[in-house]
């Protein structure tokens, strides 16, 4: 067994993401496992870029409120103890609403490669005001 009392936290990079975002390591890929997980923080407004997952994410919300949104326009608002399953390959971003914080764990079962992300293009200011207009 292996007790950990802290993880630092650590600035999410801002070629990633869009505002301020901190992350601290829960987990991180170490073989023969794969599993990453992290808590995330995001700032009012913050987000991450469009990206994709080899294997798909889960997304446990802790905290606040945020939005998850997907290339077909899809956005849904999420609270503390929501729970959002991105499949393997889909296109998408999370992040916090304009007005709240919210933090989630964000849990990825990595490939031979990493912990299988693909990183893309950001969220346009223009596609993020439409997602906090249409969130359901």
């Amino acid at each position: 067994m292996e007790h950990i009392t802290s993880t630092p936290t650590a600035k999410a990079p801002a070629e990633r993401f869009t505002g301020d975002v901190y992350l601290d390591m829960i987990d991180t890929p170490a073989e023969p496992a794969r599993l990453a997980a992290a808590l995330v923080r995001f700032t009012p407004g913050a987000r991450t870029n469009w990206h994709r997952h080899a294997n798909g994410q889960t997304l446990y919300v802790t905290d606040g409120t945020g939005l998850v949104g997907t290339r077909d326009g899809g956005v849904v608002r999420v609270g503390a103890g929501s729970i959002v399953k991105c499949p393997a390959g889909e296109e998408h971003w999370h992040g916090a609403t304009d007005t709240t914080l919210m933090a989630h764990i964000a849990v990825v079962v990595g490939n031979a490669d990493g912990d299988g992300t693909t990183w893309l293009e950001p969220v346009t200011d223009e596609q993020y005001a439409d997602a906090v207009r249409t969130a359901r």
